[in-house]
């Protein structure tokens, strides 16, 4: 129960309003599934179940996000998180939940000042020149001022929200616990698999509660950008930075909402598409390390026909043989290769029970659908969110890490076709992809590969001696032991071990077959319609026994 598991009581406050926002917005049978009333009222906490909100007349996702919204800080993060999983949930969970916006109120200048005097370790007039007390922004764990460096230098400085770090701590334990209770409640819910989602959004929390960290993210992309001019990124003031404080370059640019305005700057919408596009490319496909958020708050348009990407809390990461992975489905894809994408979509659904040879005829009628079309009219967006819709449709999740890849492309596909609604992200993929092809075989790659290769084997060979030595030792005191796990072998010791019970069983019908018999014979004793009452009951044991033997062969034949 909820109740052994909850870890302290500082907890029971925050979970009361929790479940009084849920039965509000009409999930109240979630709330008595959860355990959470028991919970409650066994801590003396009183629930109005009749408390109905007006939104309860809503559809389910609206609903949900309205509850999130109310809840705060830590939900609102968390729906966002979800908004990223498009092979968990379907479009129209998906559209509430990107409508959660990170706004909050603004925590007054007093306070900001007083933590800046904390991190800083002096007043933040001897700092900043300048610093405007109204915020730029104000989301829901951190809050931007415009200021000045003494040398005049134009930043922004993004605080930490004062106290918000405890909120959230206990909010995750909630939902860690919560979590946990669903996997082991609801059948339904389970293939979620809201465990290993509370787990990836707790990481990701913990990381954006860090604003050094991402400060760090901001100059590992910039540093990738180098030779890009086109592409800019705020540059860091390290002396000023800390976990609760980032001080970054003031990005004076037109935000990326404001398409009206970058036709009165004159700069041209087709480049800008493309610039954005080749960055977003180059930072998954080639670096493997890539802005999560780009929506169009996070996006300046500047002189030249340049972009600027801010706001690098949340990141994704890509290892070498998950980007071979993407380039291989991107690649079938463009390519109408079905094989290539089913291969792909088998490596990621591991050991999950899956129906392989209707997914595989599926993709190969998806990928069909395409064959014989320019490649200038595949919408390449539009085929990742139908691919991700097929991957429910059989139960696939997908890894975090790809889930909150496909997002971002999507993301930043609309974007491009925002600024050039003839935009075709598939041409402006097809190089990239190629070359991550070719780069595969290159001598430099397939020469370190095979170092690697021969290095894993002299390892392997050097310790085989000791290996070996340690078996025989093992073999020679009787500790050895060995293990078999075969599926089929142990289906067919089930089937022995009932054969062997119904023999068992035949032999007892048997036995009192031929001893009722005998008594029949014998004279004297009880009787019953003149027969020995002890010969009579063990015929009708015998019978009762033969009637579930033949009962319990007849169901083992239906159900093959």
């Amino acid at each position: 129960m909820l109740w052994e598991t909850l870890g302290a009581a500082r907890d029971i406050g925050r979970l009361n309003d929790i479940a009084s926002i849920l039965i509000r917005y009409g999930f109240g049978d979630m709330v008595r599934r959860l355990g959470l009333a028991s919970v409650l009222e066994r801590a003396g906490k009183v629930l109005h179940w009749k408390q109905v909100s007006e939104l309860a007349r809503l559809e389910p996702p609206a609903r949900f996000r309205h509850a999130l919204e109310e809840m705060g800080p830590t939900f609102i993060k968390l729906g966002q998180i979800l908004a990223t999983r498009v092979d968990l949930f379907s479009p129209e969970w998906i559209a509430e939940f990107e409508k959660l916006q990170d706004q909050a109120p603004a925590v007054t200048f007093e306070a900001i000042c007083q933590q800046l005097q904390e991190d800083l370790g002096c007043a933040p007039q001897e700092v900043f020149v300048e610093f405007d007390p109204e915020p730029l922004a104000a989301a829901s764990i951190a809050q931007v001022h415009r200021a000045r460096l003494q040398d005049g230098t134009a930043v922004v400085i993004k605080v930490r929200r004062p106290g918000i770090r405890p909120t959230m701590e206990a909010d995750l334990r909630l939902l860690a616990r919560v979590a946990e209770l669903i996997e082991a409640e609801s059948t339904v819910l389970r293939r979620f698999k809201p465990r290993e989602v509370v787990r990836q959004f707790t990481l990701s929390l913990r990381r954006e509660l860090d604003l050094a960290a991402e400060c760090r993210n901001a100059e590992r992309i910039a540093h990738n950008f180098t030779d890009h001019p086109e592409i800019v990124i705020p540059k860091v003031y390290w002396p000023w930075c800390s976990e609760r404080v980032n001080v970054q370059q003031y990005i004076d640019g037109i935000p990326g909402r404001n398409l009206d305005a970058i036709d009165q700057a004159d700069l041209n919408r087709k480049v800008l598409a493309q610039h954005g596009a080749q960055a977003a490319l180059k930072m998954i496909l080639v670096d493997g390390f890539f802005h999560a958020d780009p929506h169009q708050g996070n996006i300046f348009y500047l002189p030249e026909n340049r972009i600027a990407f801010i706001d690098f809390g949340m990141v994704g990461r890509l290892p070498e043989h998950r980007r071979n992975q993407v380039v291989n489905l991107l690649y079938g894809m463009v390519e109408q290769d079905a094989q290539g994408v089913v291969e792909v979509l088998l490596d990621w659904a591991g050991d999950s029970p899956l129906d392989t040879e209707s997914l595989i005829l599926e993709i190969d009628g998806f990928v069909d659908q395409y064959h014989g079309v320019p490649l200038k009219d595949l919408d390449l967006g539009l085929i990742l969110t139908e691919l991700t819709a097929l991957l429910r449709d059989h139960a696939l999740n997908l890894p975090p890490d790809l889930a909150l890849l496909i997002k971002a492309f999507i993301t930043l596909e609309g974007v491009a076709r925002q600024l050039d609604p003839d935009f075709d992200m598939v041409t402006e993929a097809s190089p990239f992809l190629q070359h991550a092809m070719l780069a595969r075989y290159a001598p430099e790659v397939l020469a370190k590969r095979g170092w690697r290769v021969m290095a894993g084997t002299v390892d392997l060979l050097t310790g085989l001696p000791q290996d070996l030595r340690q078996l025989l030792r093992s073999a020679r005191s009787g500790r050895f032991q060995l293990h078999v796990d075969v599926t089929r072998l142990k289906k067919f010791g089930n089937q022995l071990d009932r054969a062997a019970s119904r023999m068992a069983v035949g032999n007892v019908i048997a036995a009192l077959i031929i001893g009722s018999s005998i008594v029949m014979t014998i004279k004297g004793g009880p009787t019953l319609f003149g027969l020995p009452l002890f010969g009579i009951l063990g015929f009708i044991g015998a019978a009762l026994g033969g009637i579930w033997l033949l009962l319990s062969i007849w169901l083992s034949g239906r159900g093959r």
